[in-house]
This record gives structure tokens, sequence and C-alpha cells, in this order.
């Protein structure tokens, strides 16, 4: 019945991406044929790995817009356009400078802002679908989205120690950004309800990545937050852990976060989001490294922005 039903999957997936993208005329035939069965290897092989997507044009939509925009918003801080936070919270660039009159806040205000809204979106999701009907996959992705949010409030609160502030135009969009995701990430869960799971099941080697991801990012987040005394606040080259090897290893194990919790969703949205956020960081990581060599005459030139010995 699953093999079945995922055949069928693949083959209304594929016929309808060639609906759109392969040419319909009588020469080009054979032609067409082969990019069907072309496409209808890829779509079976995409749903081996995760639900068909679901029909819902609210989270396919999502599922495009997550991805764009996060990848467009790593261009832009590769092009020195910053989300306006961290080191980077009031640096302007000259085709966009900062209004005068821009709403500034705390860091640990703005931090704040950011992870809650997100935090109880997951957390509710327990009152609004308790359980699920016992499905232990939506168990198991609504408890990681609210242990990763509440772990970032409890780091806001207990663990960083902030020198600057957070402009709030950006704090809006990042607000919005996690929790958008984290309501589209549940949604698309709840709507994978009554069907078989995909052939190739990656929720436990997810619930593994999370938690190694979830341990590596705190690890690396209270090394920087050890590298100021108190009252400190000018910034220092982070040392310990993978900071010998990346410049931004709390990044590399966020990332590991999300590759998990798309492993226990196997979505599309799970998947797009996550593609999403690898490129978003990737942008990051390589602006934090470009900005510890313009500041450091020591910072050391082997140190990559994020992955090791690659980049």
């Amino acid at each position: 019945m699953c093999g079945t039903y995922y055949s069928n999957s693949a083959a209304l997936l594929s016929s309808q991406v060639a609906f759109f993208f392969v040419p319909h005329t009588h020469t080009q035939t054979k032609r067409r044929k082969r990019k069907n069965k072309a496409m209808a290897v890829v779509a079976s092989t995409l749903l081996g790995f995760m639900f068909p997507p679901p029909p819902s044009l609210f989270i396919n939509t999502m599922s495009v817009i997550s991805a764009t925009s996060l990848a467009v918003s790593g261009l832009s801080e590769i092009r020195g356009k910053h989300l306006q936070y961290s080191k980077f919270w009031d640096v302007s660039h000259p085709q966009n400078p900062q209004p005068k009159n821009q709403i500034k806040l705390s860091s640990r205000t703005g931090m704040l802002l950011l992870y809650t809204p997100a935090f109880l979106a997951a957390f509710s999701s327990f009152l609004f679908f308790p359980i699920n009907g016992g499905d232990i996959r939506f168990l198991l992705l609504s408890s990681a989205l609210a242990l990763h949010f509440f772990k970032r409030d409890f780091e806001v609160l207990f663990v960083h120690r902030y020198s600057g502030g957070m402009v709030l135009d950006s704090v809006i969009v990042i607000t919005l950004s996690y929790f958008l995701s984290t309501v589209s990430m549940i949604y698309a869960q709840n709507l994978t309800q009554g069907l078989p799971d995909p052939p190739i099941d990656l929720k436990y080697p997810g619930v593994v990545l999370f938690l190694v991801g979830m341990f590596g990012n705190f690890y690396h987040h209270y090394l920087l937050s050890q590298l100021r005394g108190k009252g400190e606040k000018e910034y220092k080259i982070p040392k310990g852990g993978l900071f010998g090897l990346v410049i931004c290893p709390h990044y590399l194990f966020e990332i590991m976060i999300f590759v998990g919790v798309s492993f226990i969703s196997q979505t599309l949205y799970a998947f797009s989001f996550t593609a999403g956020t690898i490129f978003y960081l990737m942008g990051r990581s390589y602006a934090t490294r470009r900005w510890y060599l313009s500041k450091f005459e020591a910072f050391p030139q082997h140190v990559k922005a994020l992955v090791p010995f690659v980049f």
C-alpha cells in the first residue's frame, strides 16, 4: 500500500512538472518522454525521503518564500547589506544608509522578541493538537521546536553577554521569519496525518542530529560568553572548541539543528526552510569572517567561516 501510494504520488508530481516545463509538440515527443521519465525518477527519489507536497496553497507558497527569502538574505550578507544585530547592528550599506530616526532596542530585549513568539507557537501546538492521535513524529517535531526556542530564550537571559543593540526593523523581520516558519512547519506536519511514512524513515537519525546540534550550539555560545568579563563590551577573537577551525561553529551546529528538524519532519516545507537557513548562515558566516579579518590583524588566516578546511 505504501509503495503504491508513493509511486502514484511520484507519477502525479512528475506529470505536473512536465506539464509546465516540457514542450508539447509532435516533433519533440521522444524528448518529452525521456524528460518525463527522468522527472519521474527524480520525483520518486525525493518522495523516498519526504511526504508528498500537501494540497495546501499556503504551505507550498511558504516553502518557496522561505527558501528564496533566506537565500537572498544570505547573498545580501555577503554583499555587505546586513540584518542589523550582533556585531553588525550599527553597520549601514552605502546604497542603503540608516535613517536617523530608526528605533533601536537593547540586544537582550531584541533577542527575546525574536525567539519568544516562535517558542509560544511551538508550545501551543501541544494544546491545539494534543499528541495528534498519538503521532510520534508530530510530537517529536513540536518538542524539538519548543526546546530549540526555549534554549534560545534561556541563553538570552543567562548566557549571552551583549555589547550593542538591535534595530527594530531587523527585529520585526527576524521575529516574523521564526514565528511563521514554526507555525508553517507544525501545520505542514499536521497535514501529513493519515499518510504512510516515507519509505526512508529519518525521524530518529533526525533526533540524534538535533541533539548533537543543540549541545554544540550551546557549548560554543557559552565559549563566546566567556570572552568578556563583567562590564566588558569589546570583541575578541574566539578560542576553544571548533573556533580554531571556523569562526562560526555555533552556526554550523545551528545548521545541524535544522537538518535534524527537517529529518524529523520529512515535509517539503521543513526541507525548504532548512535549505534557506543553510544559505543564510553561509552568507552570515562569510560576512563574520570578513569582519574579523578587518578588525584583527592577528586573526588566523587558516580559520574558515563555517565548514572546517572548506568554507
